[in-house]
């Protein structure tokens, strides 16, 4: 018995020493935990957007967030990388010098302010959220004059901080058109994005992602017209525009699109060309000067309600005039030409005609001439012409001195010399304009 109570002691003791380690352990655990919690470390596993949204304070922050640059250095800027996907060319206006493009404009940016760590919320890498939850680049277009304005407006946020903003954009820009060759031309119209907010050195920076022709065959694959236009080529210009002794970046995509000529082939060119082979026709043809005419006054008709159809089509600020106009122009003028040479030769034979009227007269028999007196005639009175004597011996016919087959050779002759003129100067003319078109 006297040896029992020291040995009960001891183990007491020892219970006693096990169960205060116990509890020390799940005070320190508790503090560890109330600690990491006031880090803003999540407590356990969260699996819903809400928790991303209540850790990161979105709902509580103010608009600030949207309108401040987010940075942490002074020297390193914002990086922008953007991409670029071409998906229609959807008019085309001469008269006004404007194009509308539909296309698709995506933009990455880093945002350091924005993060959390994916495994304290069941791996939730990205989260969805509004355009003007955080701050985004403030862009616009340069050569824009109308539009729509974008109705995606939500961004995409990753775990890092990295924001990924992909946004639909019609636009109509204003574009120098150069219409020389129409309607075998090809026109380059620039696209610039521009934000003269930040300067280019110390706080905002534009960089392309891929290469133009990667960019052009995506473009290809999802282009969806395939009308008047063509989309044939796309470069890339980056650099820095400079205003009141601040750099801005700028990035401009220049697109190279070809008009398709089939339309204008069929409506205007060849008409044109089938009138004026018609008019070559009836000059060429047997028909009388008088029906010749006619009929050329009717072509000439036709080929201006022609011209009035590319006047509604062509710009009217055009410096230099457009082949299709020289073109238009020059056949008109030929038709007009034919016209001029048809009533010369009608002149020329109406002159010839009188004549042949004149010198009949004075080849009448005489039995059939006038009876006039006997007598000296008035002094500065013409003197008549003597009929031709008839030929001696009987059957032979009278012989005439005038005959109109002294004067006939020259018609032919003057008829053939202008029409082969005109068909070799019609011929040096369409060789020039197809020269031009083609060069």
């Amino acid at each position: 018995m006297t040896c029992s109570g020291p040995v009960h002691k001891t183990h007491g003791t020892i219970l006693l020493l096990i169960w205060k380690q116990e509890m020390m352990q799940r005070v320190f655990v508790a503090i560890l935990t109330f600690s990491l919690g006031t880090a803003g470390a999540a407590p356990k596993y969260l699996c819903t957007y809400y928790d991303i949204v209540d850790y990161l304070n979105i709902s509580s922050h103010d608009k600030l967030h949207t309108y401040i640059l987010p940075k942490k250095g002074l020297k390193e800027p914002v990086e922008v990388t953007m991409d670029f996907f071409l998906v229609a060319i959807l008019s085309v206006v001469e008269k006004l010098q404007t194009v509308s493009f539909y296309f698709v404009l995506n933009m990455e940016w880093q945002n350091p302010f924005a993060t959390w760590n994916p495994r304290d919320f069941c791996n939730i890498s990205e989260i969805v959220l509004p355009m003007d939850t955080y701050w985004s680049p403030p862009i616009f277009f340069l050569e824009r004059v109308n539009g729509q304005n974008p109705e995606l407006n939500y961004v995409v946020l990753m775990h890092n901080g990295s924001f990924n903003s992909t946004r639909p954009y019609q636009v109509t820009l204003t574009c120098s058109l150069i219409i020389l060759k129409f309607p075998f031309d090809t026109q380059m119209c620039n696209l610039s994005i521009a934000s003269f907010l930040y300067p280019a050195v110390t706080d905002f920076v534009m960089k392309t992602r891929r290469t133009p022709a990667e960019i052009m065959k995506d473009s290809k694959s999802l282009i969806l017209t395939d009308g008047e236009w063509k989309f044939t080529n796309l470069s890339i210009m980056e650099f820095t525009a400079v205003m009141d002794d601040k750099g801005f970046s700028v990035v401009t995509y220049v697109i190279s699109m070809e008009r398709r000529p089939t339309l204008y082939i069929l409506n205007l060119i060849l008409p044109t060309c089938a009138l004026y082979l018609l008019d070559m026709a009836v000059l060429f043809g047997p028909s009388s000067l008088e029906e010749k005419i006619n009929f050329q006054i009717a072509i000439i008709l036709g080929s201006s309600m022609l011209a009035v159809i590319l006047n509604n089509s062509l710009p009217t600020s055009s410096n230099k005039p457009p082949i299709i106009v020289v073109f238009f122009l020059g056949t008109f003028l030929l038709m007009i030409m034919a016209v001029l040479d048809t009533f010369f030769l009608l002149y020329q034979q109406r002159k010839s005609l009188r004549l042949d009227k004149v010198l009949r007269s004075f080849q009448q028999d005489p039995q059939e001439l006038p009876k006039r007196p006997t007598g000296t005639l008035a002094q500065g009175s013409p003197q008549l012409l003597h009929p031709p004597k008839k030929a001696q011996g009987q059957g032979q016919p009278t012989k005439r001195l005038w005959q109109l087959q002294e004067l006939d050779p020259f018609l032919p002759v003057l008829e053939k010399v202008l029409l082969f003129s005109h068909l070799f100067l019609s011929l040096f003319f369409f060789t020039v304009i197809s020269i031009k078109w083609s060069s």
